[in-house]
């Protein structure tokens, strides 16, 4: 998800607005992998489950590293589905670093989902999922508008950061429960979901009393998301190949009156992998989504590239991502035939 930050003289000031404002109760937003097709549990619970064995995601974001370590996301990920009880279970561990260490989250989330017929090939999967985050503040790296010299800047001749007046919170951590759920249908060909998280909207201020009038303005908001996707199948696969097909895919996500739309398609040829996506925040353009992965085995690495196309530029370097999956359906005596089209998500 797109987090506003400027290049240049401007930067410190910048970084001053993000965290002042998300300590006195600015609605803070979840991180959101360009590869949400790698990172299938963090886009919607109910995708828990979508193969016999166990699946392994591994994933990495740096989002503009021109400005230094601004904004890194990391995150692993357990899931599988078992049949006996019709449902897939799974785990996740997220860590986000937000201004260079000023701001971390680390959390870890458990997943559900139980799958239901419809009627013949279509099939209905409902989710939920329970976490638990900490929150540190580094109170020692913010720098407040009290502590800026209009000439000298926030540094001193002497090497010593001008005082602020700001008081320092009673403490710097915060450990919150986060609870969202989903619900996805789908068929061999198409699927569809949608996807609500921070159900709860856990208090995320540092300050006090801070939420006290009940207005949430510290508190996260709820993430709505809706997404979904159709399999073209070109070639089916053998026990040689992998299959062939396109899987072209939409989301939508909400949260806080920020809107995010990705449109793409998702390309796949054997052992080699291929994207191209376009993010739009239905007021401008923001980026263009490129990546390319390969496959062997039960290993598939992909690569991902957000080339930014806003006014921002990108002199910030853009967006870098790394998603890594291990799926183990090979070390079954018999490989699943899957009658779904959640292709892109293994």
């Amino acid at each position: 998800m797109t987090r506003s930050a400027y290049f240049g003289p401007i930067r410190t000031f910048v970084m001053i607005l993000v965290f002042v404002m998300i300590i006195k109760g600015l609605k803070s937003q979840d991180p959101v992998y360009s590869q949400f097709y790698n990172a299938h549990l963090q886009l919607n619970t109910a995708l828990a489950g979508n193969t016999v064995s166990p699946l392994i995601q591994l994933n990495y974001r740096n989002q503009w590293p021109a400005l230094g370590n601004i904004y890194t996301t990391y995150s692993v990920s357990y899931d599988q589905y078992i049949k006996k009880l019709k449902s897939g279970v799974g785990v996740m561990l997220l860590a986000d670093n937000a201004g260079d260490g000023t701001l971390k989250s680390t959390g870890i989330t458990g997943f559900y989902s139980y799958r239901v017929r419809v009627k013949d090939n279509l099939y209905l999967k409902g989710g939920i999922e329970a976490g638990v985050v900490n929150l540190a503040l580094d109170w020692n790296k913010l720098v407040f508008g009290d502590g800026i010299d209009p000439a000298l800047g926030p540094i001193s001749p002497g090497g010593t950061p001008f005082p602020s007046q700001e008081a320092v919170p009673a403490g710097n951590s915060k450990r919150y429960l986060n609870i969202g759920a989903g619900l996805v249908v789908y068929s061999p060909k198409f699927y569809g979901g949608i996807s609500l998280k921070n159900l709860n909207t856990p208090d995320v201020s540092f300050v006090a009393g801070n939420n006290s009038s009940g207005s949430g303005l510290s508190s996260i908001p709820v993430r709505l998301s809706l997404h979904g996707g159709y399999q073209i199948l070109i070639r089916p696969g053998n026990k040689n190949t992998d299959p062939t097909f396109i899987s072209p895919n939409v989301m939508f996500l909400r949260q806080s009156g920020y809107n995010q739309l990705n449109l793409g398609a998702y390309v796949s040829v054997n052992k080699v992998q291929g994207g191209l996506w376009y993010r739009h925040s239905l007021y401008n353009g923001d980026a263009v989504i490129t990546s390319f992965g390969v496959k062997k085995d039960f290993f598939k690495i992909t690569y991902s590239f957000d080339f930014t196309v806003s006014q921002l530029g990108i002199r910030q370097g853009g967006s870098h991502e790394l998603g890594i999956i291990l799926n183990f359906d090979h070390i079954y005596p018999k490989k699943e035939d899957y009658n779904d089209c959640f292709a892109i998500f293994r």
